[in-house]
């Protein structure tokens, strides 16, 4: 599992720390595993150019620090300054006496666009707000130079708590964290900004509480969780998912909400909707009712609101079941937020940013730009788990409280009609197996992006492809974790 713990639990956590150490001691591991990410990237250190952006904070010294073991390896390092009076003046000292030398910001421009690297140290994990003018001009020669950008322990600009870009930040091609991850680094658009991330171990783990702010599921998590048939299982042990969905209209909506449920590992899946005739042409072991989700017959979980139109009726009749429900789509426009709040069964909403700012009275740029205050809003408000689909996939628990599960499994190819839906019957079939809401969710979202790599591979591909991959990424899990 990898967490993520905010920045003030961080810093407590390094003062606890600091406090049995030698002075300086906890900065020189940081700068260590910094300095070795940066030779790592630079394939030869000797001769290249080396470019530090520091600021006032300990991420200026990590930088200088870093800098220096660079420079007394042969690179030729360059630091601006930001604020001299402030700047780390053991850092300063350190880089100086390697060899190093420092540059005003206004005179940085050369620097900057003959660098191999940039190490960006403006500012850390307690920056609130974009970048002042002097550092976002800084960020704008770096975006227009050709070299290698490394952050340290989080992009300047990026919220650390929050993952929130709210002005200009720096685009890292790699970012070296510290300690443990910052939620920032997990959810965008800040984890767009920080590109790929190393993580460097330097001695908090025993000093941070048990329970993180984010958490990410990993394969061995994902396999753990996923039901297993054994030999006296049959389809009601294995789980029943009713599905709800489709018109006229939409009748592609159900088929594919049927398809996610069966490769789901759901032991049967009934439909209840008015594409019956188009389920059964695809796949004809759907158990097809037309009484309505009270007469269709047991069932351990529903699914309920892709593809449905206006068909309020029915997205009422399952919320009122004494089942887990998924509710996606047009089930979440139609359905009543005090029925919701007022259900005893787990419920589990399913939109994206359009469908989430729509529930909430916001512009969906709003949600875009904080998905974590979005996600934990919505859960607060309606009672129930909430699977906030996008670039990053949020599960946030029931009432906004506790630990929000984020998934990075996804490709921006599962961007296509259909793809939803989907989830939806795939999340839906985890619920009839008996996970949680919030198991039910992160391990959905994670097959469901797994599925999308394989199908796509670099190419385009639709729902229904992404359908039929879900059984390669359950094997993936399964066989990966095997081996390890």
């Amino acid at each position: 599992m990898r967490t993520a713990y905010c920045a003030e639990t961080v810093r407590r956590a390094e003062r606890e720390l600091m406090a049995r150490l030698p002075e300086g001691a906890l900065m020189q591991r940081a700068a260590a595993g910094l300095a070795a990410a940066c030779a790592d990237l630079l394939g030869r250190v000797y001769g290249r150019r080396v470019v530090l952006l520091v600021g006032s904070g300990d991420n200026g010294g990590d930088a200088l620090y870093a800098g220096a073991r660079l420079a007394r390896r042969g690179a030729g390092v360059t630091a601006v300054l930001l604020a001299p009076e402030r700047t780390h003046a053991g850092g300063l000292t350190a880089l100086l006496r390697a060899g190093g030398r420092t540059v005003a910001p206004d005179k940085a421009e050369g620097a900057v666009r003959r660098a191999d690297l940039v190490l960006d140290g403006i500012v850390g994990i307690g920056g609130r707000g974009g970048l002042r003018p002097p550092a976002a001009a800084l960020a704008a020669l770096v975006a227009a130079s050709r070299a290698a950008v490394v952050a340290v322990d989080l992009p300047s600009g990026v919220g650390a708590d929050t993952g929130e870009v709210p002005g200009d930040a720096i685009r890292a091609d790699l970012t070296v964290t510290f300690g443990a991850h910052k939620p920032g680094l997990l959810v965008d658009p800040g984890r767009e900004h920080a590109g790929s991330v190393r993580f460097v171990d330097i001695g908090l783990r025993a000093a941070l509480p048990e329970r993180p702010e984010l958490e990410a599921l990993q394969h061995a998590d994902v396999a753990a969780l996923l039901p297993t048939p054994g030999g006296e299982s049959d389809k009601y042990r294995r789980g029943v998912v009713g599905i709800a969905a489709g018109s006229e209209r939409y009748p592609g909506a159900a088929v594919l909400a049927v398809s996610g449920a069966l490769r789901g590992g759901a032991g049967a899946v009934r439909y209840v909707g008015p594409a019956g005739d188009a389920v059964l042409a695809r796949f004809p072991e759907t158990l097809v009712s037309d009484r309505g989700p009270k007469q269709a017959g047991r069932v351990q979980a529903w699914v309920v609101g892709p593809g449905a139109g206006d068909d309020a009726g029915t997205v009422a009749e399952v919320l009122a079941a004494d089942v887990p429900v998924l509710v996606d789509a047009d089930g979440l426009r139609l359905a009543d937020a005090a029925a919701v709040r007022g259900r005893t069964a787990p419920t589990l909403m399913t939109p994206h940013a359009g469908e989430a700012a729509a529930l909430l009275g916001v512009a969906r740029e709003e949600v875009e730009r904080a998905r974590l205050a979005a996600a934990r809003e919505l859960a607060a408000r309606y009672r129930a788990t909430v699977l906030l689909k996008g670039s990053t996939t949020l599960v946030a628990q029931e009432g906004g409280t506790g630990v929000v599960r984020v998934n990075a499994t996804g490709t921006a190819w599962l961007a296509t009609a259909g793809s939803g839906d989907v989830l939806s019957g795939l999340a839906g079939s985890l619920l009839a197996a008996g996970l949680s809401a919030l198991d039910a969710g992160s391990v959905g979202a994670y097959l469901h992006g797994l599925a999308g790599r394989f199908a796509a591979h670099g190419a385009p591909v639709g729902a229904h492809d992404v359908a039929e991959a879900v059984p390669e990424a359950w094997r993936d899990v399964r066989d990966r974790t095997t081996r390890d």
